[in-house]
């Protein structure tokens, strides 16, 4: 078995919506393919089936490739906690796992995000090493959910998003 280590990512956003809207946004097939790992005009499919143990997937087609995200629900309480599982199995068979809290603030809420990022080593590695492999992941992931959450801000909010913006 491949060793790994883990490093967590813990973001947050205050949004101008119900708590029953942002967790829409996270279960809802048709929310999901316009803001969650891919843009309405790239995807191909989004599916889950949404249950604990049921399967979630979306497939993104950009750049002449194919991304494909998925996972398993893992724990379900709406609208205030979802966790599931993450994995990118084009790019290595790990699985993250995520949790998302969303609760009421004023007439607001807010979203927490925390992802547990599995991070391969290489052979030989040294700590040095490992530790800019996991700088990297959690910037990596950070960067990509920043975008993302901004989209889904525009979703709750305005029930669109512009493209260009922050895509």
């Amino acid at each position: 078995m491949k060793k790994t280590s883990t490093v967590v990512l813990t973001m947050a956003r205050r949004l101008q919506a119900s708590p029953a809207d942002v967790y829409k946004a996270w279960t809802k097939p048709e929310l999901m393919k316009k803001w969650l790992f891919t843009a309405e005009e790239t995807n191909r499919m989004a599916r889950n089936d949404f249950k604990i143990g049921g399967r979630w997937e979306i497939v993104d087609f950009r750049e002449g490739k194919e991304y494909r995200a998925t996972g398993e629900y893992l724990e379900i309480d709406p609208p205030h906690r979802l966790i599931f599982s993450f994995e990118m199995p084009q790019f290595n068979d790990l699985q993250d796992r995520i949790i998302v809290w969303v609760s009421p603030v004023q007439d607001a809420c807010e979203m927490t995000f925390k992802q547990e990022i599995v991070v391969p080593h290489e052979d030989g590695w040294t700590d040095e090493d490992l530790q800019n492999a996991m700088n990297e992941f959690s910037g990596a992931s950070e960067e990509g959910w920043d975008r993302m959450f901004e989209n889904l801000k525009q979703l709750v909010e305005t029930g669109e998003i512009r493209m260009g913006e922050n895509s």
